[in-house]
Formats: C-alpha cells, structure tokens, sequence
C-alpha cells in the first residue's frame, strides 16, 4: 500500500472553487465507492492551504474518477503554492483508516 500526502496553498479568491471541486471529487467517491482506497481531504486554519491524504494500491482509483480529473486539471492556476507530493511510511497508527466503533 502506499500512504501519500499533499499539500498545497489556494489563492484565497480560489478557495471556494478548489473547496467544491474536492466536494465533486468525494460525491463520485461516494457513488462509485471504489475499492482500494482511503482517502481524505482537510484545509488548515490559514484557510488556503490544503492537505490531502490518501492510502491506496499501486493501481490508485482515485485517478480514474472524472471529478478528480476536472480538479487535478486546472490546480496549478488556482494555487498560490503547488502541490508538493510526499510519499509516506507509517511507523504506526491508531483507528487511523477506519473509524472508531
């Protein structure tokens, strides 16, 4: 599996359109519910920067959705800072995937 992180910052006149591509790209999620893949999407207090998560197979169906293809399509014009992906390697973790019973 790989865990992988995102981070980026928003121009703050594009927060509102980055914040509703990310709400289409987990729509589509939520009907198509693919396996393989955990994914989540968080803004940070600043407002602009957001951080994207993701834990999938090698095969990522997250890149197959066609919301994710419209958000991913223009995201370099909306940041004010580009996305910079990090691969990381989890020491350890609690209920971090699923949720809590």
């Amino acid at each position: 599996m790989r865990h992988v992180l995102v981070r980026y910052r928003v121009k703050p006149e594009l927060v509102e359109e980055n914040e509703r591509l990310v709400r289409d790209v987990y729509a589509e999620l939520a009907r198509t519910e693919p396996d393989g893949l955990n994914y989540a999407t968080f803004k940070l207090d600043d407002g602009v920067t957001f951080v994207h998560l993701a834990i999938h197979a090698d095969d990522n169906p997250l890149t197959r959705t066609e919301a994710f293809q419209l958000f991913v399509e223009n995201v370099r014009e909306r940041c004010d800072e580009p996305p910079v992906t990090s691969m990381l390697e989890e020491i350890g973790s609690y209920r971090f995937t699923n949720r809590a019973p």
